[in-house]
């Protein structure tokens, strides 16, 4: 049997521990800043705040000590939101051993250092690393529902370890040595996602919703290919896949924070609503542009999302200059 430790008790990580505790097969340990929260799971089997409705299973140990819950897991898994990724990985290093992976599950970019998880893990320890991307609203990973991601290493067989260790019968774990265009694909969608959902937030209907989607993944190809990415991956699980998912999904909190600045609501309102759940595209617009700018990419529709976001424009405006832009080729 072996050992995982889930590090963030978030609505994804909640739902990968119930996912990883129904396949069998491991002792799983999920990891919660909240020791009220560790508590409250502990007792009830519900995590209330970020994922209500599912049971976590009673053998899963929900704990806020650190170090008790990585002590002796060959897979440290991170599920930490990308703004607290650096500090929580920087108080594991130290514990951890030679032989443990750190697998992350995060969609986001560090907002300063412009950085992918893995690169932000990488910087603070020598462990292998892989990561976790792909179509899958926590819920229905939870209840166990057919999902389909990615595991995504450079190493040498760490993808393949992450793939025969969360694989079960509802979820399916593709490989890929691509990092960057795995990681690019799953933390850029979001910004696309909240576009899409101001899209359908001023009922501009479904051809316009068609191709912003359409863009979108023209110009997060774009991006992650001037980084060192595939193009192939971004038709994939983690590009295509996860920004069709993402865009139109009704459980989509990116989507959700687009709609509601498309009807003329405040940002500071709309995340406020969040009730402390993340929508990781607010952060990753500007880190986006930040890397745009770098490799000299562009980006018009992340450029007017960031607009929209940081700038206070209309987003009629930001619609009306992305139709008015010069006519190219496809």
């Amino acid at each position: 049997m072996s050992r995982i430790a889930v590090v963030g008790a978030g609505a994804w990580g909640t739902a990968l521990a119930i996912s990883l505790a129904r396949r069998g097969g491991h002792s799983i340990a999920l990891w919660s800043y909240s020791a009220e929260l560790a508590e409250e799971m502990t007792e009830t089997g519900v995590n209330l705040p970020f994922l209500p409705g599912y049971t976590v299973p009673a053998d899963v140990m929900v704990t806020s000590d650190l170090a008790a819950a990585i002590l002796e897991s060959e897979i440290v898994l991170c599920v930490t939101p990308s703004e607290h990724m650096r500090r929580v990985v920087g108080q594991i290093a130290p514990m951890l051993t030679r032989n443990q992976i750190i697998v992350s599950a995060t969609k986001g970019l560090e907002e300063k250092s412009l950085l992918r998880m893995s690169q932000v893990i990488a910087s603070l320890t020598d462990n292998q690393c892989g990561v976790l991307s792909g179509p899958s609203f926590a819920a229905e990973v939870a209840a166990g529902i057919p999902t389909a991601i990615v595991a995504a290493a450079s190493a040498p067989g760490v993808a393949l370890i992450i793939q025969k260790e969360f694989s079960s019968s509802s979820l399916r774990l593709y490989t890929n040595d691509d990092v960057a265009g795995v990681e690019l694909g799953g933390s850029l969608k979001n910004v696309i996602a909240m576009a899409a959902g101001v899209v359908n937030g001023l009922d501009l209907g479904y051809n316009a919703g068609a191709a912003l989607i359409t863009r979108g993944i023209a110009e997060i190809t774009r991006l992650a290919v001037a980084c060192g990415g595939r193009r192939q991956t971004l038709a994939g699980l983690s590009g295509l896949g996860d920004l069709v998912l993402t865009c139109t999904g009704s459980l989509s909190r990116n989507r959700t924070v687009g709609i509601e600045l498309g009807k003329g609501r405040d940002l500071s309102e709309v995340l406020a609503d969040l009730n402390g759940k993340v929508a990781e595209g607010v952060r990753c617009t500007a880190a986006a542009l930040g890397l745009a700018a770098r490799y000299e990419v562009e980006m018009p529709i992340t450029e007017q999302m960031d607009a929209i976001l940081h700038r206070g424009k209309s987003p009629k405006e930001a619609i009306r200059e992305l139709m008015a832009r010069p006519g190219r080729d496809e």
